[in-house]
């Protein structure tokens, strides 16, 4: 994004400052001015001094023994959590007891915002709201089981996996230079997170997905890494796309240029598509031999897997069970089986 502004005659505003759309230069929005004397400042939110310094760190200090990573007034100077005055920074406040952000949780009845079930605030740390959001959000993720033929199949309404990156993104990469909470709504059909502060100047949501990573709180993100909860590189929303690959219904990512939303849909909510149980590697061998050959015996079987008598005649149930291979109707004795025919 080439940004130009003309100081001479309009200053800092609107119709001062052009942002370059393709071949069109268009005013810039008091929210992309912001942004700019923002990065041209090269100060962070996290890097400066907080204005409350009766801070205590109980929660952090619980979980960075827990994470085996040491946490002493050296590593709190390391980290940026205590600045080069001595002072405790927006770091140091974010992580600590005191903090002054909250995430907010909404359940609705429906798929519409309308009748409240249940409302929560989770404040203090953002080492703590990471857990309590994530215990909360496990309650409303119910599980479900269906069968196909003989298998069930239990499943969650979300990943737990995906629920838990998008906690993390909700929490790392937010704009604490606005004082608003993070929600989370919580549908039947879906949850959405929805974060104060778009994305960073010249990124797009495909480049997102792409893995590319530019943290807005590089601190805050350097202790979340230090802890194992993320990885250096931006892989989370990838992973996040992933656990939904094999269903029809995709999560969303909506940002404007102040708030950024990530909707998870429910998997329980919508039909899957039909599922795959996997194959075994001693079943896979079997199918192998049969594509090329008109019959299989338990000999063979032995022979081709590895495996003894018994073993073999276990591994033949077990396919007969799942349809995928029959009795042949001229097989000698009966002792011979074929591919089933789909």
């Amino acid at each position: 994004m080439k940004i130009t502004v003309l100081w001479f005659y309009k200053g800092l505003k609107p119709s001062g400052v052009y942002v370059r759309q393709g071949i069109l230069s268009v005013p810039a929005s008091f929210e992309q001015i912001r942004e700019l004397i923002k990065l041209t400042d090269n100060d962070s939110f996290e890097t400066l001094r907080s204005l409350t310094q009766e801070l205590t760190f109980y929660a952090a200090t619980e979980e960075f023994a827990r994470c085996n990573v040491e946490f002493g007034e050296n590593q709190m100077r390391t980290l940026g959590i205590i600045g080069a005055d001595g002072l405790y920074t927006n770091l140091g406040l974010l992580l600590s007891d005191q903090c002054v952000h909250s995430v907010k949780f909404a359940v609705f009845s429906g798929i519409n915002k309308g009748e409240f079930k249940t409302r929560k605030e989770i404040e203090g740390s953002v080492l703590k709201q990471m857990h309590s959001a994530f215990d909360f959000l496990s309650l409303s993720n119910s599980l479900a089981a269906t069968f196909s033929g003989l298998y069930r199949i239990e499943q969650f309404d979300y990943p737990e996996e995906a629920v838990r990156e998008a906690i993390l993104n909700a929490i790392v990469h937010r704009d604490y230079a606005f004082s608003g909470s993070t929600f989370v709504n919580i549908y039947d059909d879906r949850i959405e997170f929805v974060s104060l502060g778009g994305l960073m100047p010249g990124l797009r949501v495909e480049d997102l997905l792409l893995g590319i990573s530019q943290p807005r709180n590089e601190k805050l993100a350097t202790v979340f890494y230090r802890l194992k909860h993320i990885e250096a590189y931006g892989t989370g929303l990838r992973r996040i796309m992933q656990y939904y690959e094999d269903f029809d219904v995709k999560p969303e990512i909506k940002a404007t240029n102040g708030a950024f939303a990530l909707i998870l849909p429910n998997m329980n909510y919508y039909k899957p598509l039909r599922a795959k149980p996997k194959i075994k590697t001693q079943h896979k061998i079997v199918l192998d031999y049969l594509k090329d050959n008109p019959s299989i015996t338990n000999e063979t079987v032995q022979k081709i897997t590895g495996v003894k008598q018994t073993r073999a005649y276990t591994i033949i149930r077990e396919m007969v069970d799942k349809e995928l291979i029959v009795k042949s109707d001229s097989g000698r004795d009966n002792r011979e089986y074929v591919l089933v025919l789909k």
